[in-house]
């Protein structure tokens, strides 16, 4: 599983760097699907990861303001600030934990970690489809989804 969320960051890296090459109004922009914006999109991308990773090691959640991130480095400052503290715990997993179960502040259920963790993956893999055809539909081409031509 390590190897797909570090393709994942290095995907959501590189839209960062996209988004850098287009205007605000166009990563502001209403659209449809997804979160509604592109910005909001990966603010949502890291908001969820972050839930959850925290929900696993029993740490309560952090609600986040997704207006406040109104520019691609605000957006890229979240990740950043959120990512080492998903990478510590992603990289102490152990498969032991699989079929613990945890249950989530923002919703009903419980639910085992093994099943959040591969959520995560295709949760981030699927709104990644969604920027990829956006950027299609303002003509500038998306990053690519390769997993093949990466070095992971």
């Amino acid at each position: 599983m390590l190897t797909l969320f570090t393709y994942n960051w290095q995907v959501r890296r590189e839209w960062f760097e996209w988004c850098q090459t287009v205007s605000s109004a166009e990563l502001l922009r209403q659209r449809s699907g997804g979160m509604g914006t592109i910005l909001k999109t990966l603010v949502h991308i890291i908001d969820v990861e972050y839930s959850w990773i925290r929900t696993i090691q029993g740490k309560p959640d952090i609600e986040i303001d997704m207006d406040s991130y109104n520019t691609i480095e605000k957006v890229k400052g979240l990740s950043e600030r959120y990512h080492s503290e998903v990478k510590d715990f992603l990289y102490s997993y152990s498969p032991d934990w699989e079929n613990d179960i945890v249950e989530p502040s923002w919703m009903e259920g419980t639910y085992e970690i093994g099943r959040i963790l591969r959520h995560l993956i295709a949760h981030e893999i699927h709104h990644i489809g969604q920027l990829s055809i956006w950027s299609r539909e303002i003509g500038i081409k998306p990053v690519s989804a390769s997993v093949i031509d990466r070095v992971l």
